[in-house]
């Protein structure tokens, strides 16, 4: 467990953080946010697993390391996947064991055989965790951090240890895929805000400062409704860059939540996908049903959206949508993919493999 630094604070947070159960969540102010959230990390899992897919002969053989990994929630994409092996470690214990519970479950509940599951307890930016591992010479096809690794920006020594444990024990050719905040959007908002801090009615970041922004341990307080309120720190995605090269990997891929959304639907598989993991929400709400939220200006596209279809000649009665301050919330998030590039040692050996 951390010693020094918030790491413990932000362990506290997430040991005490109440497992609410599925139909609770269906009544959680941030219920489609939630949802939106799970779709994007799907639709990046379910790219990068087929990358690798596409590119290996033991296809059947994908292993994973989910960084950060909180109670299992991404156990099931994982599943559908197809994987063979995910490797979880989180700070939190309490969050650890119950990720090992929900594993039980999924297999007592699946149709078809499981990954194999391993779990670790550890702070992932003050441990290395290949130390730790079972097998220690194991080469991973992918490390997946979500919504986690900014927690290692407080200092230089804590994100190179989170780094490092991305990306050591990756194969030339995997990836390192995750979300975080977006520091650029974030200081945006500080900027465009009237004092030090920002929000709405589910959520709300607090900066120390306006005006200085230190490569580490630029912190700030986020709370998000029912899900997080502790402290963060700012990524500063130059520098993940750099800390990435230093480990052997390249960036393949950055998005703002936004444009991720709009490309992403390009593709009818998304489309269907978001429908399924209901990420968005049918306004006005089907009879029997309520909105979210009752505010006023919540669904302003939603509306727009609808007379222009009425006025196009549909008769569209619903559309999807969500909800405006939910999007502000979504939209502080990006998505990224590093990918494992080989040594020049690797590189020399396979040159001359070539040559024969």
């Amino acid at each position: 467990m951390s010693e020094g630094g918030l790491g413990s604070t932000v362990a506290s947070h997430y040991n005490t953080l109440q497992e609410t159960g599925i139909e609770a969540r269906k009544e959680s102010r941030i219920i489609f946010m939630r949802g939106f959230n799970n779709w994007a990390k799907s639709t990046l899992i379910n790219d990068f697993v087929g990358k690798i897919r596409h590119k290996t002969n033991d296809k059947n053989n994908i292993q994973v390391l989910d960084l950060g990994s909180g109670k299992g929630g991404d156990q099931r994409k994982w599943n559908k996947a197809n994987v063979a092996k995910v490797i979880h470690t989180d700070i939190a214990e309490t969050s650890v064991k119950q990720s090992e519970e929900r594993y039980k479950e999924l297999i007592q509940k699946s149709s078809h055989p499981v990954f194999k599951g391993e779990f670790y307890s550890a702070d992932c930016s003050k441990t290395r965790l290949k130390d730790l591992y079972k097998d220690q010479s194991q080469r991973l096809d992918i490390t997946s951090c979500q919504f986690v690794f900014h927690y290692s920006f407080e200092t230089l020594e804590q994100a190179d240890m989170m780094m490092r444990n991305a990306c050591e024990c990756l194969k030339p050719g995997g990836y390192f895929i995750g979300t975080t905040p977006d520091a650029r959007e974030l200081i945006r908002r500080l900027k465009d805000a009237e004092d030090t801090s920002f929000g709405n009615s589910v959520y709300r970041v607090s900066f120390e400062s306006k005006d200085e922004f230190p490569l580490f341990g630029c912190k700030y307080d986020f709370h998000l409704e029912g899900v997080v309120d502790c402290p963060e720190f700012l990524v500063h995605f130059g520098m993940l860059e750099k800390l990435a090269a230093k480990y052997g990997m390249i960036p393949v891929y950055k998005e703002n939540f936004a444009s991720l959304f709009e490309q992403r639907i390009k593709d009818k598989r998304n489309v269907d996908l978001l429908k399924r993991m209901s990420a968005l929400e049918e306004y006005p709400a089907p009879r029997g049903k309520h909105l979210v939220t009752s505010e006023p200006e919540a669904y302003r596209e939603a509306e727009n959206k609808l007379k222009e279809l009425h006025n196009a000649g549909t008769q569209a009665k619903q559309v999807l949508t969500i909800s405006k301050d939910e999007w502000e919330a979504i939209t502080l998030y990006l998505a990224f993919a590093f990918q494992k590039i080989s040594s020049p040692l690797e590189e020399e050996e396979g040159a001359e493999t070539s040559h024969d």
